[in-house]
């Protein structure tokens, strides 16, 4: 695994993927294409975890959605074990499926109220022929809760329990990737430690892969192997978590590091807080070229007119910015850009 230095063979490919809507304008007046998710490619590896973040409304939701076949893709392709599962039937990905699962952020939206937590992890169980009463209660027990927690309904549990009674579930069936869409955000902050080290305990144990969509940047420092930033539905910059925390380069991802608290005092005062101009631009009508270039103190001529890519190694620290680097080696100013 990532954690000791080896390269852990490749479990999920994603290869431009992309996902467009069409919204509808006022009056009438036709409809716009909302680009969620456009040109994203990445790699996470067996037993692996990868970080994805960025601020509300840059498409990490609608990309693991669209990953685990919740949002059939706009183009692009997906890989599991190297085997092509983009633009499959509903019918056939059963298996896929089986081998991908999802844990939304509100366990208490997610989970049938009518059920007990025993048919709850038992369902999809049934459905795939492998349901048998000591596998659910080994899952009750995987999680922290006790055996007779099974009888009951999930409104009778806290909404810690209830984000367990749903990693149970989506552990149930021996997934080798499990996408967490912001699966500890709505939780206390002592309540999402014992979460992620429960889910860092189920990963030692099974070797299960995460897909960990978050906007707390603390969270995926300390949970993940390597970490993706996304901004307007672009992955930015992306590479270990020593790599990205360490040394970030891009401007947008040294702004989002810059804002997060830091404990230390003396580490306080020696860091400066990066404040971006501007409001996030909208996504129904972004900016020409490299989308972060309206909020950007690096920004030039060349950012409005073509478009930064990474680097085409899915393991290297790649960085999608014309100008990347420490802030100070740039003179460049945002006023000589075209709007």
């Amino acid at each position: 695994m990532a954690m000791n230095g080896a390269t852990p063979s490749e479990l999920l490919r994603v290869d431009s993927l992309r996902k467009h809507f069409r919204v509808s304008k006022p009056h009438g007046l036709g409809s716009s294409t909302l680009r969620a998710v456009d040109g994203v490619s990445f790699a996470l590896g067996k037993g692996e975890t990868l970080g994805l973040v960025g601020e509300s409304g840059c498409g990490k939701s609608t990309l693991g959605r669209t990953i685990v076949g919740l949002h059939e893709a706009s183009g692009g392709r997906v890989f599991l074990n190297g085997r092509d599962i983009s633009g499959t039937s509903r019918r056939a990905r059963s298996f896929e499926r089986r081998e991908m699962q999802i844990v939304f952020q509100d366990p208490y939206a997610s989970l049938d109220p009518r059920m007990s937590v025993h048919e709850i992890i038992a369902e999809p169980l049934r459905i795939n022929g492998m349901y048998s009463r000591e596998r659910v209660a080994k899952m009750l027990t995987a999680v922290g809760l006790q055996e007779g927690a099974a009888t009951r309904k999930p409104a009778e549990f806290s909404g810690g329990q209830r984000q367990r009674i749903a990693i149970a579930r989506a552990l149930a069936l021996d997934p080798e990737l499990v996408i967490l869409d912001e699966a500890v955000s709505a939780l206390d902050v002592s309540i999402q430690a014992q979460i992620i080290n429960l889910l860092k305990a189920l990963q030692r144990a099974s070797g299960v892969a995460y897909l960990f969509i978050a906007h707390d940047l603390s969270v995926v420092r300390y949970i993940s192997d390597r970490v993706a930033v996304m901004y307007l539905g672009r992955i930015v910059e992306s590479g270990t978590r020593d790599e990205v925390f360490g040394s970030p380069q891009h401007p947008y991802t040294q702004a989002l590091l810059s804002a997060v608290p830091r404990p230390d005092p003396a580490r306080r005062r020696a860091s400066t807080r990066i404040v971006l101009k501007g409001e996030l631009p909208d996504p129904l009508a972004p900016p020409s070229g490299c989308g972060f270039r309206t909020r950007c103190p690096k920004a030039q001529a060349i950012c409005a007119s073509v478009t930064p890519v990474g680097a085409s190694d899915p393991r290297a620290h790649a960085v999608a910015c014309h100008f990347p680097g420490p802030l100070e080696s740039s003179s460049s100013s945002s006023a000589n850009v075209p709007q």
